[in-house]
Parts: structure tokens; sequence; C-alpha cells
């Protein structure tokens, strides 16, 4: 019965306002068969919704907008997954990497080409109208979560507690390379195949079960999948041993981890609620649009930090000469910003989202213009902390030849007595 509101679906899309942001909604009656049996609300994966009676769907609520500015708003007033979204940037490095810990014993293969190709290059043509990605891979060897698991005697297994994960990002962190010459936010999916002395490894929650994906990511940084290699059935077998990935499992838990970063993580339903998978492209197109949605108030919100920044940190300083390039910037960014809001109070998510970038891009522009920095870092009591020490020691014979000749001078204008 669920295939026949994914037909309805794909007939009804050549028909709908394919404009970012539009939603079509399609009453149906209560009798129809195009909804299955308790379901009242289909979500499609293109802009179109089946009710059967009216119901407000895709609203944003309070959360979604806390989870856009969740670096502009009280700690209190913040959900519990508003922190774990990236923060609005022009671009993404994604970085894929292998981690061999054991190359003596496992001679791991991956196909990591033809997964990207088949796996994460859908999402990522589709994520293209919110930022520019690249993405590259990389095969590391001897290297390991620099924490050591717990064995555990009754399952003959090794275990990460909940607890023990944050220290494992700092020591493989190390070995990915530096990302501080990189322009924008790296994002880091590693696959960690265990050496054969803590192997089998399983990740536990915090309630002390084993996850299922076996797999853990961090906030606006990545995530981690421990891939266990099956022990072989003789001890007298060759080494290394021959390890195929299998990739579709890996990338299923990659494109899981990056649908997290980006806050593209489904909040639970109604059951009388049902969302169509987005297949092969990774998301669907009202979840595009909420995410150009969510940047977009980002963006006006980081315009509006920065700007406010850069008056109080030019408000301390008296002398300052503010070029008219800079200035230029300045005016730009307010009147994107402007544009950005006016765009998206009429309805105009794609047009919003691109005035919100250039907003961001002119008032970085400006606080950052080399003309400024060399003020904003020496203010007027560092420099006299600086040039005292250097005039003080030729002020002090100067001043003391003054002092003579205002004495000389005295003198010669006291009259004589008789």
């Amino acid at each position: 019965m669920a295939s026949f509101s994914l037909e309805a679906d794909a007939a009804l899309h050549p028909l709908q306002d394919a404009s970012l942001g539009s939603m079509t909604m399609y009453v149906v009656p209560e009798t129809s068969s195009l909804l299955p049996q308790g379901i009242s609300v289909y979500v499609g994966k293109h802009r179109s919704a089946l009710v059967r009676q009216l119901t407000q769907v895709m609203s944003f609520t309070a959360s979604s907008i806390s989870a856009a500015l969740s670096d502009r708003v009280p700690n209190g007033q913040l959900g519990p997954d508003a922190r774990r979204h990236l923060k609005s940037s022009l671009g993404y490095e994604i970085t894929f990497s292998l981690l061999n810990p054991d190359p003596k014993s496992h001679a791991v293969d991956w196909d990591i080409e033809d997964a990207v190709n088949r796996y994460v290059q859908p999402v990522l043509d589709k994520l293209s109208l919110v930022a520019n990605f690249s993405v590259d891979s990389q095969i590391l060897y001897y290297a390991v979560l620099g924490v050591t698991p717990r064995f555990d005697k009754e399952s003959s297994s090794f275990l990460l507690s909940a607890h023990s994960l944050p220290h494992v990002i700092n020591p493989v962190e190390a070995r990915l390379g530096s990302s501080a010459a990189s322009l924008y936010p790296v994002l880091n999916f590693l696959l960690y195949v265990p050496e054969r002395s803590h192997s089998p490894l399983y990740i536990q929650d915090k309630d002390g079960a084993a996850v299922s994906t076996n797999a853990f990511h961090s906030p606006r940084w990545g995530g981690i999948m421990v891939y266990n290699v099956e022990a072989p059935a003789s001890p007298q077998v060759s080494l290394p041993l021959h390890v195929d990935v299998d990739m579709v499992r890996v990338m299923e838990v990659f494109l899981a981890q990056l649908r997290l970063l980006f806050g593209l993580s489904r909040e639970e339903l109604p059951p009388e609620f049902l969302l169509e998978s987005p297949g092969n492209e990774g998301l669907a197109d009202w979840e595009l649009d909420r995410l150009l949605w969510a940047h977009t108030v980002e963006n006006i919100a980081t315009v509006s930090t920065t700007l406010t920044s850069l008056a109080q940190l030019l408000d301390k300083i008296g002398n300052i000469v503010i070029k008219d390039d800079v200035a230029s910037e300045v005016y730009q960014a307010v009147a994107s910003a402007q544009s950005a809001m006016a765009e998206l109070a009429a309805g105009h998510l794609h047009l919003a989202f691109q005035a919100s970038k250039e907003a961001v891009t002119s008032s970085e522009r400006a606080f950052f213009d080399p003309s400024l920095l060399h003020l904003l870092y020496f203010p007027d009591d560092q420099k006299f902390a600086i040039y005292i020490p250097l005039f003080l020691p030729m002020a002090v014979p100067i001043l003391l030849s003054l002092a003579k000749i205002v004495r000389e001078a005295r003198q010669r204008g006291t009259p004589e007595r008789c």
C-alpha cells in the first residue's frame, strides 16, 4: 500500500512548484487508498505531502531556530542536539581515512573511490546549493586509537565505553594531518580496523549496550566506525590476512553521520505520519529547503555579530582612519543582510541564501582588513608602553637643559641690589 504513495509522489512531482522553499499539500478523502491504513500524513521526498486532513507538517519549530543560532543564544535555551550541527560555511572538506594499526596482520582493501562516486557524490551534488565540497581519502598505518579497550571475559571481546570515546579523537587527529591550513571546516570519517590483540572490538552506549553500527560521531568533527575482521578459522593461516571492506555497510554509517552533522536528523513523529526515504540522493528536497533556511538565518546572525563586534572595537580607537574600501564592505554587508531578510520574508529561499552569503563575505572582509588589524592589536596604552622606554633616555638631558636655561633666564632678569 505504501508503494501507492510513492507512485503518487513521483507522478505529482512534475506538477509541483519546483522553487526552493515551496511545499504543495494535497488533501485526499478519508477513504482514499493512496495512503496506507492508519497513515494520515505522507511526506514525499520532493516538495509535496498527502494528507487526510489539514495538518501543520513543515513548520519550523523553536528547536530548529535554536539550532541555526546555536552560537548566539544562551545555553539554557538550546536543545540537546543543537550543538552537533556544523556552522554555516562557504565550503567543507571531507576526508575519509582508513586506520590500519596492525598491517602485519591485516592487508585491508577498500574501494573508497567507487564508494564515494556511488553513495557520497549524489548527496554532495544536492548539497552543492548550500556550499562547495572537496573529498579526499588516505590510509594510515600503525595508527591506534590511543585508548586501551577493556576486555570482557563473558563475551571474549574488547569494549570501548561511552565515557572513553571523547579521549579517542585527539590521539587520532594528530595523525590525520593538520587542518590549520584549510580555508573551510574539515569533516573526518574514519574506518578503524582493530589490531588482532584487541579484536573483536565493540562500542558501548551510555547504558552499556552494544552500539548496533559499532560507530560514534563527534559533533562538528566527524565520525569513527570500528570494522571488525573475522578471526581466521585456522591459526596456521598466513599473515597478513586479506580483508575486503564492505563499503555498502560503511557508507550507510558515514552518510547517516553526515546527515547528523548537517542537522538533518529526523525528529520523532506520530505513528500516523509517514516520511518517504530520500533514496540515493541522501536527503529529500524539503530537507534541502530546511537546511538552506537554517543556514540563511545563521548567516544573517553572523553578519550582525561581526559588524557589532567591529563597531565596538573601532569605537575604542579614537584616532583610527577607516579607508573607503572598508566602509564600502560594511555598507555592502548591511545591504545584503537586509536583502536576505526581505527575500526570506517573500519566500524566495535561494535568493535569500545567496544574499546572506554575500553579506557574510563582505562583513568578514571588513573585519579582517589589513589596514585595521595592526590598530586593533595595538591600542594606545600598548603604544605608550612600547615608545616611552625608547624616548625617555633622550628626554632626560633635554629636560635638564631646559631647566638650566630657565634658571639662567631668571638670574638675568633679577635686578642687582646697591
